[in-house]
């Protein structure tokens, strides 16, 4: 969400920042958890979300504390650049750019499953037409104006929150403590598991870009900024965990095997979730909820990387140079969707070792050199010396697991 869109807000309430923190952290990637963390399964996946939720938080306080020490508006890539050097500042560019690339082949990629899958009995569209379809249609958005994407993602979160309500009400009466704690498998194993599931739980805490901007909005009040991000992230938490329990307490875990082996996109996700479903009209609104979650994160990524390469490119903001900044912003990950129309869940992976960097690993140097050079602070984010090494250490993990897991060195759930 863009400083602007923030400024927005009608009055500087802890509830309108907790709900940008958490708007921005709950998305479409939120159906990759049930998947991911089917290896380790329920009591496992709980401990690991609660795990990257206290890290990701941290690393957010840590970047507020750098920020505190900067005139009111000073944008992420100006106090990196500031703080760590152009080296450090040209990484964290890189990484940001690329998490924001891969996250949208990611949506191009499911929105082409969730709508083939929806279709299927009707129309027949195969899943590279019918994410080219959706690509185009959510480019034309984006070209448009921000103000069309604010009014279509406030509509959409809106019917996101009714949809999922409901559809989430329905099965949570459902859910069987048999599957949910895997009674039936004695012999089975999760902790093998454990370290390939962490760069997908890391991109699900993405909300680092927006503290400046909250910073901004609350004019240096460290306390509102502190309550907004730890609120907001604890509502992400409970709201993935609240998510766990109802999918993986009505979809056996032998059940995500076939997910896996179809590509563990999210129309394979929805197929099992309907084949266990009470009712018909619930199956439908958890495609409602799909295809809402998906346009909203959708939107709200490619917009990002819309007003990035605008600026990156200095284009211009009329009609040419918002076709040019288009182009460049849904042409290659349309054509990769095109490609290798499977790639949801390998994108969110890729995204997560991306994140490590500028999420994780920045924040907790940009904290270190902020203490070095400001002794006296506003705000420090708690833990000491000792935090920002363990901040660091969780960035490594991740970094190193999703390099394991592309060698083929961890196991895998299959």
């Amino acid at each position: 969400m863009s400083t602007d869109t923030i400024q927005k807000l009608a009055r500087p309430s802890v509830l309108g920042g907790a709900m940008i923190i958490a708007g921005t952290a709950v998305g479409a990637g939120m159906f990759s958890i049930p998947i991911v963390t089917s290896g380790v399964w329920f009591s496992g996946s709980v401990a690991l979300l609660i795990y990257t939720w206290a890290c990701m938080l941290i690393s957010g306080l840590m970047i507020l504390e750098a920020t505190l020490h900067y005139p009111s508006g000073a944008s992420f890539h100006t106090i990196v650049k500031d703080l760590l050097g152009k080296g450090w500042n040209a990484i964290n560019g890189i990484s940001i750019t690329f998490v924001l690339y891969i996250l949208t082949y990611a949506y191009i990629s499911a929105g082409g499953s969730i709508i083939a899958h929806t279709l299927e009995g009707i129309v027949g569209v195969g899943q590279t037409t019918a994410g080219l379809v959706f690509a185009i249609v959510v480019a034309f958005i984006v070209w448009l104006s921000t103000r069309a994407v604010d009014r279509l993602s406030t509509i959409l979160i809106g019917g996101m929150v009714i949809t999922f309500v409901m559809s989430v009400g329905d099965m949570f009466t459902h859910v069987q403590p048999a599957v949910l704690f895997n009674r039936g498998d004695d012999q089975a194993s999760y902790l093998p598991y454990a370290l390939a599931a962490l760069p997908y739980l890391l991109t699900s805490f993405g909300y680092h870009g927006n503290v400046p901007g909250l910073v901004k909005y609350y004019q240096k009040d460290s306390r509102a900024v502190v309550r907004s991000l730890v609120y907001g992230t604890l509502l992400a938490l409970a709201i993935y965990i609240l998510w766990q329990y109802v999918i993986q307490g009505n979809i056996a875990r032998d059940a995500f095997k076939q997910v896996i082996a179809e590509g563990g996109n999210i129309g394979s996700l929805l197929k099992q979730m309907g084949n266990v479903s009470s009712s018909q009209a619930v199956g439908q609104l958890l495609n409602a909820f799909s295809y809402m979650a998906l346009a909203s994160s959708f939107l709200g990524v490619s917009l990002g990387l819309f007003d990035y390469l605008a600026d990156f490119f200095k284009f211009s903001d009329d009609t040419t140079g918002r076709s040019k900044t288009a182009l460049v912003t849904f042409a290659p990950p349309t054509l990769a969707a095109l490609l290798f129309p499977n790639g949801f869940l390998y994108a969110i992976g890729f995204a997560g070792l991306a994140a490590t960097i500028w999420a994780v690993i920045v924040p907790a140097m940009m904290a270190r050199a902020s203490r070095r050079r400001f002794p006296q602070a506003q705000y420090r984010a708690p833990g000491g010396h000792g935090m920002i090494l363990f901040i660091i250490l969780f960035g490594v993990i991740n970094a190193a697991a999703h390099l394991l897991a592309l060698l083929g060195l961890l196991p895998v759930f299959q």
